[in-house]
């Protein structure tokens, strides 16, 4: 199993636990307003969305990276291109995986 691959499969535990947001309104609020831990969104995303998502992290200083990846299918959410993690165990840990 790649590193990609166990990266999603907890991505996937963290959904099933209800310790993350997804679609890029809600990460928005969650990173404006505190409770974003870290936010992840598939390299497939607009040029948009990955510019402001970024710019928003960024302003409020919140950890950040691009995954390759289907992220919306691995959280049972189809289409969905940003997620935000909102507890500090599963994000650091998340961190780790992803070396940022």
């Amino acid at each position: 199993m790649s590193d990609t691959e166990k990266f999603l499969g907890f991505l996937g535990l963290c959904a099933r636990a209800g310790k993350l947001q997804s679609g890029d309104e809600a990460a928005r609020i969650a990173i404006k307003n505190g409770t974003a831990k870290l936010c992840i969104w598939d390299k497939s995303a607009s040029a948009r969305t990955q510019k402001d998502i970024e710019s928003a992290c960024k302003y409020y200083n919140i950890p950040y990276a691009p995954v390759d990846g289907d992220i919306g299918s691995r959280i049972g959410k189809p289409g969905r291109m940003v997620v935000v993690i909102l507890d500090k165990g599963f994000a650091n840990t998340m961190i780790k995986m992803l070396e940022i």
